[in-house]
């Protein structure tokens, strides 16, 4: 970190390279980057429910590094991020350690890019070797604060699933392999969809000395529009949505351990699509409401989500939106600062 206080984090950033490093899509990146004209034909092969997810390619396949990252964040004067695993991919028990070697060395703090202050991992507790794969993370960098393991499942089959297990984070195996993280005093990154919040709230209360952080409001699949193939389809359906969101924001927002990002309200899987920034606003609004009220100005922060939310918000909007939904209760040195400065041990030396 530099010699001073950062003034605004972003508590959830992801880089890759896919021409480099080891991706789901970088077979076809290296196509699509020889040949550009084929990119229409090669998506077709893609499932509907990660074509839908991921709005527009381009941003899987090409790089983003901290080069770009700068260009987003330009006008906010982003000074430290938090890098969240990003879908390395690897068949070695302990393979997701090179990500966190790969970030670490990466040119953050370089030309103006914001400086690396911390790093979340790549880890599933219920792997066999979660404890040896935690220590050869920690051994890898300084930096590392804490883990995550995607729960997101859906049962519609429109909508991309991250796991085969629909309750992974309430399971036997992934419940017990948890005391290795416990025990390192790592936090726990959670994102699930909205319908999975139950299991959230059943591994963090399991676990009351770990600080879990909510990723993305635990996405409510179609919230803002049909998403899938029968999800969110109805204005019925996505009240009754947004009305069990609510009351599972609200039950785990009681436990004290568990805070919160307002990230994620651009991503497409929401039935987002390409809006203009008011209507965004609108569609947001009561996911930015709901999870400040619920969670409160000492456990919430802002975080982008960049590049995944890229195609349908700007990342200064991300900052504008929450500025005029939370009008008076936008604390932005909390908001933007000092919260994830906590959460995630961010030092000014």
């Amino acid at each position: 970190m530099t010699d001073r206080a950062p003034t605004v984090v972003d508590a959830h950033v992801h880089q890759w390279d896919p021409f480099a490093t080891p991706r789901a899509v970088s077979g076809v990146a290296k196509i699509v980057r020889r040949a550009p004209a084929v990119l229409p034909a090669l998506l077709r092969l893609f499932p509907r429910a990660s074509r839908e997810f991921i709005g527009d390619p381009r941003y899987l396949l090409d790089r983003y590094l901290p080069v770009d990252y700068l260009q987003d964040s330009s006008p906010v004067g982003v000074d430290a991020v938090v890098h969240v695993e990003a879908g390395w991919r690897t068949k070695d028990p302990l393979g997701s350690v090179d990500e966190t070697q790969w970030v670490s060395a990466l040119p953050f703090g370089i030309a103006g890019a914001p400086v690396l202050g911390a790093i979340v991992v790549h880890a599933d507790p219920s792997a066999p070797r979660i404890a040896e794969l935690l220590d050869a993370h920690l051994q890898a960098s300084a930096l590392v604060r804490g883990v995550r393991c995607i729960g997101a499942h859906s049962d519609d089959r429109g909508v991309m699933n991250w796991t085969p297990n629909a309750h992974l984070y309430s399971s036997a195996d992934f419940r017990r392999g948890f005391t290795a993280v416990a025990e390192r005093g790592l936090s726990f990154d959670m994102w699930v969809y909205g319908h999975q919040l139950p299991d959230a709230i059943t591994l963090a209360r399991e676990y009351p000395d770990t600080t879990f952080i909510l990723d993305h409001y635990a996405t409510p699949v179609g919230a803002y529009g049909p998403s899938g193939k029968h999800t969110g389809t109805s204005s019925a359906d996505r009240r009754a949505i947004l009305g069990r969101w609510r009351d599972d924001i609200s039950s785990l927002a009681e436990l004290p351990n568990v805070v919160a990002k307002h990230s994620g309200f651009g991503m497409p899987v929401l039935g987002a699509g390409a809006r203009s920034h008011d209507e965004l606003r609108e569609a947001a609004a009561p996911l930015i409401s709901h999870l400040q009220a619920a969670f409160g100005p000492q456990r919430t922060f802002w975080s982008s989500n960049f590049p995944i939310d890229k195609p349908n918000v700007a990342l200064p909007q991300t900052i504008s939106i929450l500025r005029e939904v939370l009008g008076d209760q936008f604390d932005q040195t909390r908001i933007l600062r000092d919260n994830a400065s906590r959460v995630y041990r961010l030092t000014s030396n």
